[in-house]
C-alpha cells in the first residue's frame, strides 16, 4: 500500500468518525410535557395540522393537543449547562417550529447551551377550558420539568432561560412575569421562574396601536375587557424580580411595533432588572436568526451576552496581576484580548491593600486559579522577612482574610523570602509554593559582595490546603545566584523559568529549566532566552499555541517579552503595551466575566 492511499483512508476513516460524531451530537428526541394536561377539553376531529411550503417541507405546525419538549443537549466536559426553553412564534396561530425552533436550538447546542423547543397548545375553546392561561401552563411546566430533570440533563438549575420570537416573545416574557401565578395545580414546589430571557422582535402589549392584533385576538379576544389587556400587556407586570432579559427588535417591523421591545425595556431598567436591547434600522419581521444586513448580527451580541452574564463559558482573556513603586499600595490588575495590548483596571489603583508581614508589601503578586475553583495569590511581604503572604478570591475582587506563612521561620539565618510563586499539580491535588531566599554561610562560592551578600536558592513547600504544609525544602540550586523562578506545566513535564541573578560577571537575564516532576530535580540551566538588557520576574503563558514569556526590564522601568517559535526565542518588547510603573507581576486566563465584573469596580 502506498503511503497516499494510507493517508486517504486514513483521512476516509476520520471523515467517517467525524460525521459519526456530529450525527450523534445533533440527534434530538422529543418528550411529552403533560402526563394529564390541565384544562383539557376532548374535541374530536382536533388534530394537529402541518403547514407544508411549497418544497413539501414542514415549516409550522397548527392545532397543537399534546405539549412537547424537543430536546438538543449541549456537549458538555463535566460542566452543568446553562438551558433555554424556546417557543416558536406565529400569532398564536401556528408554531413555526424550524426557523424559531429547531434552527435557533442548534445554534444555541452549538454554543454551549442546551435548547429544549417547546411545542405549545396554541389558544383555542375548542380544547381549552380557559385559552388565556393554556400557553402559561405548559410555559410553566416546560422550566419546571428542565429543572426536575437537570441531573440527567446535567443542567444547571440557577441557568435556567426562556426564549420567544414574535407570540412566542409574548409567551416567553408572559412567564417572565406571570411565573408565580397558579394557573395548574404542580405536583411539586419546582419553581417556574426563569432565570434569564431572550425576546426576539416579542410582541409584549396587548394595547391598540402596539400590539399585533392577530395574537391579541388569538389569546384573548378582540373585545377583551380593560383587566385582561392590562394583565397580558407584560411591559406593565414587571417588577425587580423579573428575569434579566435580551432584546432584539427591527426599527422597521411593521407586525410588531419596535415600541413592544423599547416599553419592555424601559420598564426593566425602572425596575432596576439588567437588561440590553438591540435594535436595527432594518430585518422587518421574522428574520430569525438572521436574513440580511445588521440584523444577522444578533445571535453574536447574543452570545457575547450569555458570556457575559456567567450562562456559558466566554472566550478567555489574560489577566495580569502586578504591583507599583515598592508595593505599598498592593495589587494592580490590568487585562488583555490578545495578550499585547494591555489596559489597568480600576483606573490603575489598588484591588487589595496589603495587610501582613513585617513592612506591609504587596510585591511581586502570583495568583494562580487552582483546583477547588479559587484564585490563590502570594506575594513578597518585606525585603527581610522570613514569610510570604497568602490569600484566596472567588472573582480576584473579594479577598479572604490575609495570612502570613511563616516558610523559612526555622532558618535562623534566613535573610529573606522574596518573589514566591504557586504551581497546582492536577494529579496530586498538590499546591507547591516556591521563592528565592538567601541563608547566610550556604554556597559561599558563589557569593559575591557585589550584591550586598544576597546569594538566592530556590526553596519550596506544598499544601493541599493552604493550612498545613509540608516541611520547606530545597527546589533549585544552579550554581548561580538564582531568584524569580515560574514554573509552568508543559507536555508531560515542568518548565522553570528562572532569573540568573549574577553581577559579576553580569548576567542579569532569563534562563529555562526542566524537570519530569514538579518537585524536581531541575536540569541545568539553559543559554538566555532574553537579550543585552536586565531582565527580572518572569511569567508565562501560552497565547495561540506559542509560549510567550513577559518581564521585568527592571532598568529600563518598562516590561517586555520573549516569544517561542520554531527558531528559539524571539524578542516582542516593542509589540507589547503595559500601564506605566507596571512592576514584576503574573499572567492568567480568566473567563471573559470575570473581567467584565473587574470593570465596574
Amino acid at each position: 500500500m502506498t503511503k497516499l492511499n494510507y493517508f486517504s483512508q486514513k483521512v476516509s476513516l476520520l471523515s467517517l468518525l467525524f460525521g459519526m460524531a456530529i450525527s450523534c451530537f445533533s440527534q434530538s428526541k422529543e418528550i411529552k410535557l403533560w402526563d394529564n394536561i390541565p384544562g383539557a377539553i376532548t374535541a374530536e376531529g382536533y388534530k394537529e395540522e402541518p403547514r407544508i411550503d411549497a418544497q413539501g417541507n414542514i415549516t409550522g405546525i397548527k392545532k397543537v393537543t399534546e405539549p412537547t419538549l424537543k430536546i438538543f443537549l449541549a456537549e458538555n466536559k463535566g460542566a452543568k449547562n446553562a438551558a433555554v426553553v424556546i417557543c416558536p412564534g406565529g400569532g398564536y396561530a401556528l408554531l413555526s417550529h424550524e426557523k424559531e425552533g429547531d434552527k435557533v436550538a442548534k445554534w444555541l447546542q452549538s454554543v454551549g447551551v442546551s435548547a429544549f423547543v417547546l411545542k405549545y397548545r396554541l389558544p383555542s375553546d375548542a380544547i381549552m377550558k380557559d385559552r388565556t392561561i393554556g400557553p402559561l401552563q405548559d410555559a410553566q411546566e416546560s422550566i419546571r420539568t428542565l429543572r426536575r430533570n437537570a441531573d440527567e440533563w446535567n443542567l444547571d438549575i440557577s441557568k435556567i432561560g426562556i426564549m420567544g420570537f414574535s407570540a412566542g416573545g409574548h409567551l416567553a416574557s408572559t412567564l417572565s412575569t406571570h411565573y408565580n401565578d397558579k394557573v395548574y395545580e404542580s405536583k411539586d414546589n419546582t419553581s417556574a421562574r426563569p432565570d434569564f430571557s431572550i425576546l426576539i422582535y416579542p410582541v409584549i402589549s396587548m394595547e391598540d396601536g402596539i400590539t399585533h392584533s392577530g395574537s391579541k385576538e388569538n389569546l384573548i379576544g378582540k373585545n377583551a375587557s380593560g383587566e385582561m389587556v392590562a394583565k397580558y400587556s407584560n411591559e406593565k407586570q414587571v417588577n425587580e424580580n423579573t428575569p434579566k432579559t435580551f432584546l432584539v427588535h427591527a426599527t422597521d417591523d411593521k407586525a410588531v411595533p419596535v415600541e413592544n421591545s423599547i416599553n419592555y425595556y424601559l420598564a426593566l431598567k425602572q425596575n432596576k432588572v439588567p437588561a440590553e436591547m438591540h435594535l436595527y434600522e432594518n430585518g422587518g419581521h421574522g428574520f430569525g436568526l438572521g436574513v440580511a444586513g445588521t440584523n444577522k448580527n444578533w445571535p453574536n451580541a447574543c452570545e457575547k451576552w450569555l458570556a457575559a452574564n456567567g450562562l456559558i463559558k466566554g472566550p478567555d482573556t489574560y489577566l495580569f496581576a502586578y504591583f507599583k513603586g515598592n508595593g505599598e499600595d498592593g495589587l494592580h490588575l490590568a487585562y488583555s484580548n490578545d495578550g499585547y495590548k494591555w489596559e489597568a483596571l480600576k483606573k490603575d489603583t489598588s484591588f487589595l491593600t496589603p495587610e501582613v508581614g513585617k513592612d506591609k508589601l504587596m510585591r511581586d503578586p502570583c495568583v494562580i486559579k487552582g483546583g477547588d475553583g479559587l484564585y490563590h495569590m502570594v506575594w513578597t511581604v518585606s525585603w527581610t522577612d522570613k514569610g510570604i503572604g497568602y490569600a484566596s478570591s472567588k472573582d480576584m475582587i473579594h479577598w479572604s482574610k490575609q495570612e502570613f506563612i511563616p516558610v523559612m521561620a526555622h532558618e535562623e539565618k534566613a535573610r529573606n523570602t522574596w518573589a514566591p510563586e504557586i504551581t497546582y499539580d492536577e494529579k496530586s491535588k498538590t499546591y507547591m509554593i516556591y521563592w528565592a531566599s538567601t541563608i547566610d554561610g550556604k554556597f559561599s562560592e558563589t557569593q559575591s559582595t557585589e550584591e550586598k551578600g544576597y546569594n538566592h536558592r530556590i526553596y519550596y513547600t506544598t499544601t493541599k490546603d493552604f493550612k498545613k504544609f509540608k516541611p520547606t525544602k530545597l527546589l533549585y540550586e544552579p550554581g548561580f545566584n538564582v531568584i524569580d523562578a515560574t514554573i509552568v506545566k508543559q507536555g508531560e513535564g515542568y518548565t522553570m523559568f528562572l532569573k540568573d541573578e549574577t553581577k559579576v560577571p553580569v548576567q542579569k537575564n532569563l534562563k529555562i529549566a526542566y524537570s519530569k516532576n514538579l518537585t524536581g530535580p531541575y536540569t541545568k540551566a539553559s543559554d538566555p532566552i532574553t537579550g543585552n538588557y536586565w531582565a527580572e520576574g518572569p511569567t508565562a503563558i501560552q497565547i495561540n499555541d506559542e509560549w510567550t514569556v513577559y518581564f521585568d526590564k527592571y532598568t529600563q522601568k518598562k516590561y517586555g517579552a520573549v516569544k517561542q517559535t520554531s527558531k528559539g526565542w524571539e524578542d516582542i518588547s516593542e509589540q507589547i503595551s503595559f500601564p506605566a510603573g507596571t512592576r514584576h507581576g503574573t499572567v492568567i486566563k480568566v473567563p471573559a466575566e470575570v473581567i467584565a465584573n473587574l470593570k465596574k469596580e
